[in-house]
């Protein structure tokens, strides 16, 4: 079905729209209109009324009877800044395509064997005209079980690669660290830290390599000593760490999601200027609570593209994406106050590329 029917129908007012008159994110709306605990009751009543004046309804089996598709979400948090976005731009994809959007909450993986899952195909469930998984991955019997009843769904930027089955969009990562590696490159900057995620997932992994490759075609690599790898918890005693060095770096590379605020922080906790000192470059979006502060350069995902392609990908009729079962798209730099010209040293000079 590719909605083209009911494009021409008004989509009536939106999450986003909501979102705005109300003055919250629109996963906190989503939380509201779905019953979700968490919530103040004053945002609350704010979001409600702000639904009724618009005149927002929720989706249900009535859309699709009505002719209006249903396209369901299902992503496993939506107090994080990268939900927010996908969340933002799939419905926007939706809308253009005629779609009402149901967003569903996935409990952690440690509990899908003994709880109840709505979006899990089941007898005599109303199917919906497909699924978005906006998840890091989905273990093995999960897509075995989606695959053997034939459901509709595609994967937005997974952090691992999905079996060769299952389509799926993501993120070029190895183009998200060259790209982070040829900023910082042409400031000036030759000694540059490295700070990975603490569980290293293959997307993590992918970023890093495309980062040390740019540096090793200049000539240049990162040192040991100057690669942040932490295990759970110690991001920050890691960064702090490499800071206190004598010959500290001039800039961090942060390949995972909120690394970048993490190096910020210790660097004011530390007297250390950014970008005068040292310079910050990050990936993704920044937490909620760095909104408003000083911004971040970063390298972003396309979640706009992402969320189109995921889109078309699902309503092809079983089309493929030149090139296999995924598609990757290009990441942009999004270059803010945290990035400079590296400060005057003497000892300032290349690092040589390890063999």
């Amino acid at each position: 079905m590719d909605g083209t029917g009911a494009a021409s129908r008004s989509a009536g007012p939106t999450m986003a729209a909501v979102a705005r008159a109300a003055g919250v994110s629109v996963p906190t709306v989503s939380k509201v209109l779905n019953g979700r605990p968490g919530i103040a009751p004053e945002t609350r009543r704010l979001v409600v009324l702000a639904a009724r004046r618009l005149g927002y309804a929720r989706p249900t089996a009535a859309d699709r009877t009505a002719g209006r598709p249903l396209l369901e979400l299902v992503t496993d948090r939506l107090d994080r800044p990268r939900t927010a976005a996908v969340l933002q731009a799939v419905e926007r994809a939706a809308r253009l395509r005629g779609f009402r959007l149901l967003v569903s909450v996935a409990p952690p993986p440690s509990r899908w064997e003994r709880e109840p899952v709505d979006w899990l195909p089941r007898p005599r469930r109303l199917p919906r005209d497909g699924l978005l998984f906006h998840l890091d991955t989905l273990p093995l019997p999960v897509y075995e079980r989606l695959l053997d009843h034939g459901a509709r769904f595609v994967m937005v930027d997974p952090e691992t690669a999905p079996p060769h089955e299952v389509r799926w969009v993501a993120t070029a990562n190895r183009l998200a660290g060259a790209q982070a590696a040829e900023h910082l490159l042409a400031l000036g900057h030759r000694r540059i830290a490295v700070v990975t995620g603490a569980h290293g997932s293959a997307a993590d992994r992918a970023r890093v390599a495309g980062f040390r490759a740019t540096l090793a075609a200049r000539g240049l690599g990162v040192p040991g000593n100057l690669v942040c790898s932490p295990g759970p918890g110690s991001v920050r005693r890691a960064v702090g760490a490499v800071l206190e060095r004598a010959d500290r770096p001039t800039a961090f590379f942060g390949s995972a999601e909120a690394l970048g605020p993490v190096v910020f922080r210790e660097c004011a906790a530390r007297g250390v200027r950014v970008p005068e000192d040292v310079s910050v470059v990050g990936f993704g979006e920044p937490p909620f609570e760095w909104c408003g502060t000083r911004e971040l350069t970063a390298v972003c995902r396309p979640v706009g593209e992402l969320a189109a392609e995921a889109l078309a990908l699902l309503l092809d009729g079983g089309g493929r994406p030149r090139g296999g079962a995924w598609a990757e798209l290009p990441p942009r730099l999004r270059v803010g106050a945290s990035t400079g010209p590296p400060a005057a040293s003497p000892t300032d000079g290349p690092t040589p590329a390890r063999a």
